[in-house]
């Protein structure tokens, strides 16, 4: 979970960024694109079942990486800004968070005779 919070605080420091700094409009439109993707990754993440979507934070972190070079950024700091979030939104984003409940038993439930979530609903 705090993978997700964290990964949402970056996404949205992507978006304000480009205004607190005034940012040439490459890095801004970039930050306006990939803040909002990456905030609405974390935040479906944060819920055990969505755990796995965190992952699709990977290539945003890589893009982020990559960005100033393939858009030509004319600013230093919006370099520096998104070379940094980019490493921290992959490292956040290996972060999986503890799991405290399981959800049926997936598809090699099917095939079982007595799965464990059956017997969890035979008890109530």
């Amino acid at each position: 979970m705090w993978g997700g919070i964290l990964n949402s605080i970056i996404g949205l420091w992507l978006m304000s960024a480009p205004g607190i700094f005034q940012y040439g409009s490459a890095a801004s439109n970039n930050g306006h694109i990939v803040g909002p993707v990456i905030v609405t990754f974390a935040v479906v993440s944060m819920w055990e079942a969505t755990r796995g979507v965190r992952k699709w934070n990977f290539p945003m972190g890589a893009w982020l990486l990559v960005a100033p070079w393939i858009l030509g950024y004319d600013s230093t700091l919006a370099i520096v800004s998104n070379m940094l979030s980019g490493v921290l939104v992959i490292f956040f984003a290996t972060i999986k968070g503890s799991i405290e409940q399981r959800y049926g038993g997936g598809w090699s439930s099917l095939w079982q005779k007595n799965p464990q979530h059956l017997k969890e609903a035979e008890k109530q």
